[in-house]
């Protein structure tokens, strides 16, 4: 394959082989006028001769002949088990009796995606969306969090003793707002779920993108109880917001805000041993503002979210 300190491209060669081949040149002069080897210029001018133009591009590295390639029944039969049971290459392999990266092979020669990438429920490829300007889409979800007692919990105390201590701590419900196209985000910590909570977090969360130059357009939310209600609907239509719900028991339409709350459990909530909820809560701004400002999202392509809002205050700090 050419590359880009490659002494002949496509174009070069042509004309190395048109030299030898239509102007009848010595095989020697073409290889020194174009500083390749005798050898070079000779299967250049070769493949002019057999196939014109078109054998001046780089041929497939793959061998012609494959006598160790899996017989048609071990690829039917890792085909089968792949979409009866959506298991990977390992596990494929051990059933089997190949090797892992063999499997792996023929998956991808029957263009079968990783699972990753698949929807649990139908072993489909997920079909991932992305709104073309920041507000045209805001996911909300509640994320509930057990609550850290003073001395801290397990984590800090062990199993035996943070099990005494946590007695009516109760649960943190943190109201999420991320935007679709820039996945900036806006979290409270709030004592409940009920609509009139719903429908005031909902409220502060537009203000607070407004004065980051976002206009909310659209919210999109589950099925629960509080985003159902009339509040909900009466507060949407006062702010000029349209409400959009997910289709039941597909939390994967609602996806990127709770992949956020994935984030946020592993990069705050358990990040390390807290000894009291204030303590963890005090870190949360700095941790937000991280994600929002400073930390690289895999989703849009290692931006951060404040660099996909023009104008954003403080996205250069």
């Amino acid at each position: 394959m050419s590359h880009r300190n490659a002494p002949l491209t496509p174009t070069g060669r042509l004309r190395l082989a048109r030299c030898v081949v239509d102007d009848g040149w010595p095989l020697r002069r073409a290889a020194e006028r174009f500083q390749v080897s005798h050898t070079t210029a000779a299967r250049w001018a070769g493949r002019y001769r057999q196939l014109g133009c078109e054998g001046m591009h780089d041929r497939s590295s793959r061998p012609h002949h494959q006598p160790y390639r899996s017989s048609p029944a071990v690829e039917a039969q890792v085909v089968r088990l792949r979409r009866e049971h959506r298991i990977g290459p390992v596990r494929l392999a051990a059933r089997c009796d190949i090797a892992a990266s063999t499997a792996h092979r023929i998956l991808q020669r029957h263009h079968l995606p990783v699972l990753a990438v698949c929807d649990r429920a139908t072993s489909e490829p997920i079909r991932r969306y992305e709104r073309s300007r920041p507000g045209e889409l805001i996911h909300i979800d509640v994320k509930k969090l057990g609550r850290i007692p003073d001395g801290g919990g397990h984590k800090v105390l062990g199993r035996a003793a943070g099990r005494k201590n946590r007695t009516g701590v109760g649960l943190a419900y943190l109201h999420t707002a991320l935007d679709d196209h820039s996945r900036l985000a806006y979290t409270e910590d709030l004592p409940d779920e009920k609509a009139a909570t719903c429908a005031g977090f909902l409220t502060r969360a537009v203000a607070w993108f407004a004065a980051r130059g976002v206009t909310v357009e659209r919210v999109l939310t589950d099925n629960a109880w509080a985003y159902t209600k009339n509040t909900w609907r009466q507060t949407c239509h006062q702010l000029g917001i349209s409400p959009r719900w997910t289709r039941p028991w597909r939390p994967q339409t609602n996806g990127k805000v709770e992949r956020f709350h994935r984030t946020l459990l592993e990069e705050w909530a358990y990040q390390r041993p807290y000894t009291s909820d204030n303590e963890r809560q005090a870190a949360f701004p700095d941790w937000l503002d991280w994600y929002n400002y400073h930390r690289p999202h895999t989703g849009i392509s290692g931006h951060t979210p404040a660099s996909r809002v023009t104008n954003l205050p403080g996205q250069h700090i």
